[in-house]
């Protein structure tokens, strides 16, 4: 394959399925070396197979994103195998919603572990080894500006990750580097056939949210050519959160 990221390195996080699974595949489609870092080892592989039958070049690393040791290691390893990092993006993450007064700090601290602290440690690490400037791209959430109940702790990990992204770009940016970050709305990663009308109502875009749609955005941010936007967030969830909501 080739295309603009031809001979680029990208590493997706979280890249086994859903959003990360489509971000992989679309760097894959125009040329990038795509590492898939996950800590499901089955599904990573099944996702390097699937480019690789499409004859993109993917490689799989298992990685918990919640050792630092193993971020680390991640990105030696890169290094030594492909000699660059050109793209880095930060997309694991889990969802918890369980009622505020039985949520204990052992769970709050695992989804901040896997969603935020990651994502510090990752682009602190990235940083160090992008040597001719760099993209790094978060993943956030509309849930970062807007909540339903029992959210506590993914929210605080989106948002937080909006705030870091702002905070890296500033730092990382006499290194060439831009920091932007994505936050999706309503992304429905399987199963779309089966929503409805109803469903795809509530958008201004008269549809739910597709993985690709996500990637569309990193394919833009990750341009080489294009360095001008930085340390922002893009809202992609077909105007969900610019509707005027009122209860009949």
């Amino acid at each position: 394959m080739s295309g603009k990221f031809n001979n680029q390195t990208v590493i997706v996080t979280g890249a086994s399925q859903g959003i990360g699974e489509g971000i992989a595949k679309s760097f894959a489609k125009q040329g990038a070396i795509v590492v898939i870092a996950d800590v499901n080892e089955e599904r990573g592989i099944k996702v390097q197979m699937n480019i690789a039958q499409d004859g993109g070049k993917a490689y799989f690393f298992q990685t918990d994103v919640k050792e630092e040791k193993e971020i680390i290691s991640l990105m030696d390893m890169v290094i030594q195998q492909f000699g660059k990092i050109d793209i880095l993006v930060n997309n694991a993450g889990k969802v918890l919603f369980k009622s505020l007064l039985e949520l204990s700090v052992d769970e709050w601290d695992d989804v901040i572990s896997t969603n935020l602290r990651s994502v510090f440690i990752a682009s602190r690490e990235a940083g160090k080894r992008m040597t001719e400037g760099g993209r790094i791209i978060n993943m956030a959430s509309t849930r970062a500006f807007m909540s339903e109940p029992n959210s506590e702790s993914y929210s605080a990990s989106k948002g937080g990750i909006v705030a870091l992204t702002h905070s890296l770009a500033a730092s990382l940016h006499t290194k060439g580097i831009t920091v932007n970050c994505v936050s999706p709305g309503w992304i429905q990663t399987e199963n779309y056939d089966e929503l409805t009308e109803k469903d795809h109502s509530q958008h201004w875009s008269n549809r739910v949210g597709k993985p690709e749609d996500i990637a569309k955005a990193c394919l833009y941010l990750a341009d080489p050519e294009n360095n001008f936007i930085n340390g922002q967030n893009i809202i992609i969830d077909g105007g969900m959160t610019k509707k005027m909501i009122y209860e009949e």
